[in-house]
């Protein structure tokens, strides 16, 4: 889908359907926007006359076609709800309620005039971002593994998207940084969306290879004999009972210069999480492919910054295997040595994603990073305590934590705080080895992530706890490649481009 910005008359737009916005209000009764009023102008009150037939829910549409005066062939009319309530979330439930009319229409092209509503306290940059963003992850389908696949006419026509707005800077770079961020989005829900038998860490490694040849990536991949030789105790006490080797995946973008410290991001990467020997039960395990999806988001999120050739340092830590049972797998109360030197007591094998990230941290350390963020579907105890609409953030200084929630309104890829108190570290307590990796069911969500940061006192940290909002289940189920529009505006806004 190609998107450009060029001004339009609503009227004159010569396109297979013009899209415009209508405000409803209970005392007001609805108001046509701007365009939407010379639309009505050049159709003699056409417009009006169907309003009735348009319902009031944010996101709601009406078509009406062959319009007297009007050059498109269709108007879609989508319902923006009160004017004095349109903000963000409006905006973008409208988008996806256009979304959802094109992509059963069939038009091979369209003029977006919803960009033009004002959203509160949003400059039209954002609307820029937020409408490609929308109409992207609404055409976005995963249908490759299919031999026989849906009729695609009139599903996924849409070809071309005018956004009619004048060609400012600050426009055409925020449609450039959404077109990458989509990039970027699309990738980490294809890999989240990979059956386990193809997404394995070897193919996470060679996706790593691809990115770093396209677009000229440093790019070094540890193997288990490495590990070994580093020490990596925690880490191969995970992928013991799987036949596919590990990897550590170090994926490096430059873009800024040399002497500024890079942000390191370091993604979960268990491309398939039985539990190991404390395994899980049988009902949807298969979701358990998606346990990957901290590795697949830095991978989006390095691949957007690239795309948009993006003015910062960013160095991607990917520890990646499979967490299975066997006959040489961990063992529950069995103790590892990790990277830092510091012994854990294993009580549960299903606990793993803080084991590799553990030693991923530990490594990150090395790049004199300027601030270390994790993400990972870490724990059922994040879905319990927030659902699916946000995801959870701890960090070690407040003053991070503050710049990945701004960055997580500004690209509605929301995160909620919770707390990170010393009194939570008596729950990790061993009578066997300096620590335990689980800590109860009180507050486990909590410390997951204090376990997390004994190892991440040398630097400025934070961790994502991506379990309620990395995929959806149901009728809908598959990846939804969040946190990537997160990570990449916190990369964007950190280095001071707004």
């Amino acid at each position: 889908m190609e998107f450009s910005i060029t001004a339009l008359s609503p009227e004159a737009a010569k396109a297979g359907c013009v899209v415009v916005g209508v405000h409803s209000d209970k005392e007001q009764g609805k108001e046509l926007t701007p365009p939407a009023r010379r639309i009505d102008q050049a159709a003699r009150g056409a417009l009006r006359k169907a309003l009735a037939d348009l319902p009031a829910k944010t996101g709601s549409t009406l078509l009406l076609r062959g319009l007297p005066g009007v050059a498109a062939e269709r108007v879609l009319l989508v319902s923006l709800g009160a004017r004095k309530d349109f903000g963000p979330a409006q905006f973008r439930d409208a988008v996806r309620g256009a979304a959802a009319a094109l992509r059963e229409l069939g038009a091979k092209d369209a003029a977006l005039f919803l960009v033009e509503a004002k959203v509160a306290s949003q400059p039209l940059a954002w609307n820029v971002r937020h409408a490609v963003l929308g109409l992207r992850d609404a055409f976005y389908r995963f249908d490759q593994l299919k031999t026989q696949k849906k009729a695609a006419a009139p599903a996924g026509a849409l070809e071309r998207v005018v956004l009619p707005l004048s060609a400012k800077p600050p426009l055409s770079q925020a449609l450039a940084e959404a077109r990458a961020i989509a990039d970027g989005t699309d990738l980490a829900k294809t890999l989240g969306n990979l059956p386990p038998n193809i997404c394995t860490p070897t193919y996470l490694a060679d996706e790593a290879k691809k990115l770093a040849r396209q677009f000229k990536l440093g790019l070094s991949i540890l193997e288990r004999a490495d590990m070994q030789k580093l020490g990596m105790g925690a880490l191969l006490a995970v992928t013991n009972g799987s036949h596919q080797p590990p990897k550590l995946i170090v994926l490096r973008y430059h873009g800024a210069a040399k002497t500024v410290k890079p942000l390191v991001l370091v993604g979960k990467g268990i491309t398939f999480d039985t539990g190991g020997i404390s395994l899980k039960p049988a009902g949807e395990m298969d979701e358990m492919k998606f346990d990957m999806s901290g590795a697949g988001s830095v991978l989006g999120a390095i691949r957007a910054l690239a795309g948009m050739k993006a003015r910062v340092n960013v160095v991607g830590v990917i520890p990646t295997c499979e967490n299975m049972p066997g006959g040489q797998a961990t063992r529950p109360g069995d103790i590892v040595t990790t990277l830092s030197g510091q012994t854990v007591e294993i009580l549960n094998t299903d606990a793993e994603g803080r084991l590799i990230l553990c030693d991923a941290l530990e490594y990150a350390g090395r790049f004199s990073p300027e601030a270390v963020v994790d993400i990972a579907t870490l724990t059922g105890a994040c879905v319990i305590a927030l659902g699916h609409v946000a995801t959870g953030l701890f960090a070690n200084d407040q003053k991070l934590a503050d710049e990945i929630r701004a960055a997580g309104e500004d690209a509605f890829d929301r995160v909620w705080q919770l707390p990170l108190w010393e009194e939570y570290q008596e729950q990790l307590r061993s009578n066997f080895a300096d620590f335990a990796n689980i800590g109860g069911r009180p507050g486990g969500a909590i410390t997951a992530a204090s376990f997390l940061a004994r190892f991440t006192r040398k630097y400025r940290w934070a961790h994502l706890d991506i379990a309620g909002t990395a995929w959806k289940s149901g009728r809908e189920k598959g990846s939804t490649g969040r946190p990537v529009p997160l990570l990449v505006r916190f990369a964007l806004r950190h280095a001071g481009r707004k």
